[in-house]
C-alpha cells in the first residue's frame, strides 16, 4: 500500500508540472509495477494490457458517439434547439436563462460533451440574453451550469470510460444517466428562478410566443429529438445494444447534418478527422490508465482501503460521504477526466466491497465530477466560456455559477439517499 501512495503523490506531482495525463499515468504506473514487481513482468504487463483491451469491442463505442456528437455540432442543431425552448419558457422572469438550461440538457443528449456543448450554446444563447439586458453573471452561469449535463446525459463519455474502467455495462450506466440528468435539468431551473426571484433585473423576461410559432420551433427539432429516443430507447427496449446504438447514433447524425445541407466544403473531413484526434488522445489516456490501476491493485491499496474501512468500523455510507468529499477537493484542481481515471480504479473495489450497486455508484462519480467543471479554481466550463466571451471576467462567471453548483450539492444528496433514483430504469431494463 505505501508504495501506491507514493506512486500517486509522484502522479500527482507530474500533474502539476503539465505532463500529458496519459504518459504520467503509464510512466508511474510502469516503474510501479517494476517496482514491485520485476522489469520484465511490468513490460509484460502493460504489453498484456494494450493488446488484450486494444481488442475489447465495447471501445468502439467511444469514436462512434465522439463522431455523433460532432455532427450534430456541425449540424446547427443547438440554435433550433434553444429556439424551441425560448418559445416555452422565454416569456417568464430568467425565461432565457432557463431556456439555455433546458436547450443544454437536449444538446448535450445528442453530443455527450461538455465542453462542446458550453461552447456551442455561447454562441447561440449569450447574443439573445445581452439583447434582452440580462446581467453576465446569469447569462454566463446558466451556459456554465447547463453544459454540464453533457457528461451525465446519454450518451456521455465520462461513462463509457467509467464502465470500460469497471466493466459495467455502458448501456445500464446510460439508462441509469437518464432520471438524473432529468432531476439536473429541474434543479438548474429552479436555481435560475431562485436568482431572480432575488433580483428580478438580472433576468428580465423575453416576449411571448403564440403557439402557433411554438408547434412552429417543436416541428424543427423533431429530428433532433427523435435521434435520441430512437438511440436510448434501443438500448432500453433491448433493440440493440449501447455499441450497435453508437454505430446507429452516427448514422443518423450524418443523415441529419447531410439533410441540412452541413457537409460541404471538406467539413465531413474535418469532422472526421477531429473524431480520429480525439478518440486516440483518449485511448492513450485510457491506456495509461489501465498500467497504473494495474500497479495500484498489485500495490495492494484497495485491499488497504478494505482494512482501513473495516479497522475504523466506519459505517457504509459513511465511507461513501468520505469518498465524495473527496471527489469535491479534488475537482478543485483536477478536471473531470483526470479524477475518474485516477480515483474508480481505487474506489470502485472498496465500494463494490460495502455491497453498493456499481452502476449507482458511477452516477454518483459523474455528478460530483459535473460540479469540478463550474468550481473554481479549475471549473474548464468557466475557462470555455473566459475564452468565448473575453469581455467577461472569470469571477463574474465564478460568481454567477454559485446557486447551480449549491443545487448540484443538493442532487447530489437526493441520489446518495434515495439510489432508486438512478437504478429503478436499469432495473426495469434488465427485467
Amino acid at each position: 500500500m505505501t508504495e501506491s501512495l507514493i506512486g500517486f503523490g509522484v502522479l500527482l506531482f507530474l500533474a502539476f508540472l503539465r505532463m500529458p495525463l496519459g504518459l504520467a499515468l503509464g510512466l508511474v504506473g510502469g516503474v510501479g509495477l517494476a517496482f514491485v514487481t520485476s522489469e520484465r513482468a511490468a513490460i509484460a504487463s502493460a504489453a498484456r494490457l494494450v493488446i488484450d483491451y486494444d481488442k475489447f469491442y465495447t471501445l468502439s463505442v467511444l469514436p462512434m458517439f465522439i463522431l455523433m456528437g460532432l455532427l450534430v455540432e456541425r449540424g446547427g442543431m443547438a440554435r433550433e434547439l434553444y429556439r424551441a425552448a425560448y418559445a416555452f419558457l422565454g416569456h417568464r422572469r430568467g425565461g432565457l436563462a432557463m431556456s439555455t438550461i433546458a436547450a443544454c440538457g437536449m444538446f448535450s443528449a445528442i453530443c455527450g460533451s461538455s465542453l462542446a456543448t458550453a461552447a456551442t450554446m455561447s454562441k447561440v444563447s449569450m447574443p439573445e440574453m445581452r439583447r434582452y439586458k440580462y446581467d453576465d453573471s446569469l447569462a454566463t452561469a446558466s451556459i456554465a451550469a447547463g453544459g454540464t449535463l453533457g457528461i451525465l446525459i446519454p450518451p456521455s463519455v465520462m461513462l463509457v470510460i467509467y464502465g470500460f474502467l469497471t466493466r459495467e455495462s455502458v448501456g445500464q450506466l446510460f439508462i441509469a444517466g437518464v432520471l438524473p440528468g432529468i432531476l439536473g435539468i429541474l434543479f438548474y431551473l429552479m436555481a435560475v428562478v431562485f436568482v431572480v426571484t432575488r433580483n428580478p433585473a438580472l433576468g428580465p423576461a423575453g416576449e411571448r410566443t403564440s403557439w402557433r410559432d411554438r408547434l412552429l420551433a417543436i416541428r424543427y427539432v423533431w429530428t433532433t429529438l427523435a435521434l435520441f429516443i430512437f438511440v436510448i430507447g434501443g438500448i432500453y427496449l433491448g433493440w440493440f445494444t449501447s455499441i450497435e446504438a453508437a454505430g446507429m447514433g452516427a448514422a443518423g447524425a450524418l443523415g441529419i447534418a447531410w439533410h441540412r445541407g452541413a457537409l460541404g466544403d471538406g467539413a465531413l473531413f474535418q469532422v472526421l478527422r477531429e473524431t480520429a484526434i480525439t478518440t486516440a488522445k483518449l485511448f492513450f489516456i485510457l491506456f495509461g490508465a489501465l498500467i497504473f490501476s494495474n500497479f495500484v491493485n498489485k500495490a495492494g491499496l484497495p485491499d488497504g482501503l478494505i482494512s482501513i474501512v473495516n479497522a475504523f468500523e466506519l459505517s457504509p455510507l459513511g465511507v461513501i460521504l468520505i469518498i465524495l468529499l473527496i471527489y469535491v477537493v479534488l475537482g478543485c484542481v483536477f478536471e473531470s477526466l483526470s479524477m475518474i481515471l485516477l480515483t474508480v480504479p481505487v474506489f470502485a473495489p472498496l465500494v463494490a466491497s460495502l455491497g453498493f450497486d456499481l452502476v449507482w455508484f458511477g452516477i454518483l462519480v459523474v455528478v460530483v465530477t459535473e460540479i469540478s467543471l463550474i468550481t473554481p479554481p479549475i471549473g474548464l466550463n468557466v475557462f470555455v466560456l473566459k475564452g468565448m466571451l473575453k469581455d467577461v471576467s472569470v469571477g463574474t462567471i465564478f460568481k454567477g455559477v454559485t446557486p447551480f453548483w449549491i443545487a448540484d450539492i443538493l442532487r447530489l444528496i437526493l441520489l446518495v439517499m434515495v439510489p432508486s433514483i438512478a437504478l429503478i430504469l436499469p432495473s426495469m431494463m434488465a427485467n
